[in-house]
């Protein structure tokens, strides 16, 4: 947690968040997620003294060399502790079963309560529940509920 909070002082780092293998899954594969302002920032960032300080602490925790993977767009939520993402019409798929059902729940329950707000205002707090929502509750359930389908061996 420290490296995590040194880190994000760092100009043009956006965000963090450690991967964790599932109880009981028997994998010991950690990975971190970070996003970046653009390519010179994270090269930086790479190159930092806190990053090779903290890559020399973690060496002989580790079994093999680090494996980088750059994600973009929607394969960031579906990809898990394998190497390539699913084709991108499934993940359209699984996204769209994830969106759906969220838009539909917070138009009848939140909705009511903000109708009368300013528009801009009113759109600016459905969609982040909206965000919030998939991000952290309905895409990592549908993502484990459709794996066999989004990556069969």
């Amino acid at each position: 947690m420290e490296f995590f909070s040194r880190s994000l002082t760092r100009s043009g780092m956006h965000t963090a968040a450690m991967l964790v293998p599932l109880p009981g899954s028997g994998s010991t594969e950690y990975g971190i997620i970070r996003s970046f302002a653009n390519a010179a920032e994270r090269d930086a960032f790479y190159a930092s003294p806190v990053y090779l300080e903290w890559k020399k602490r973690v060496a002989p925790l580790t079994e093999g060399e680090r494996e980088m993977h750059e994600l973009h767009g929607l394969e960031a939520f579906f990809r898990g502790n394998i190497s390539d993402p699913p084709p991108t019409w499934k993940m359209a798929v699984a996204t769209y079963l994830g969106v759906v059902p969220v838009v539909m729940f917070l138009a009848l329950t939140l909705g009511p309560l903000i109708r009368s707000w300013n528009f801009v205002l009113n759109n600016i707090v459905f969609n982040a529940c909206v965000v919030g929502l998939l991000t952290w509750l309905v895409m990592p359930s549908i993502t484990r509920a459709l794996s066999r389908w989004l990556q069969p061996k």
